[in-house]
């Protein structure tokens, strides 16, 4: 078996190992170790095949990590709507007291308080934060 099927072969243990982890790490060595097998098939020697796959797959991950798919996104829990269901959600305010109000939400009585900028008429209000029992809210 010749070097270039044997990195072709591990580039596709690889991808086959990422539909497992659902990261794009395992690709970017993949696309290392598709480096090395064009190196190989250019007639590279062994230790050069090996160097072209390390050299692009560190710079690979180095660029992944760098980018927006690399890094975890850091916010708080009380206002994303990945982590709380009730952002974005909509809720009916009859009436405000000094920019707080006591509102019926899925079945029982909330806090209700206005994001600073918000005007304090009646109507629909669009949840932006969740602190505790108190919905922090922003004109629909």
């Amino acid at each position: 078996m010749s070097d270039w099927t044997i990195w072709l072969i591990g580039t596709g243990i690889l991808v086959i190992a990422e539909l497992f982890t659902g990261t794009f790490y395992l690709l970017m060595i993949a696309l290392g170790l598709c480096a090395g097998a064009l190196a190989a098939l250019l007639g590279a020697s062994g230790p050069l095949q090996t160097l072209a796959a390390a050299a692009v797959g560190v710079a690979a991950t180095l660029v992944l990590r760098r980018s927006r798919f690399g890094r975890a996104a850091r916010g708080e829990a009380a206002n994303d709507p990945n982590m709380n269901l009730d952002i974005g959600q909509r809720v009916s305010v009859p009436q405000w007291q000094g920019r707080r109000a006591r509102v019926m939400y899925r079945g029982a009585l909330w806090d209700v308080e206005l994001r600073p900028g918000a005007s304090d008429h009646p109507g629909d209000f669009r949840i932006v934060e969740v602190h505790g029992n108190r919905l922090v809210v922003a004109e629909a």
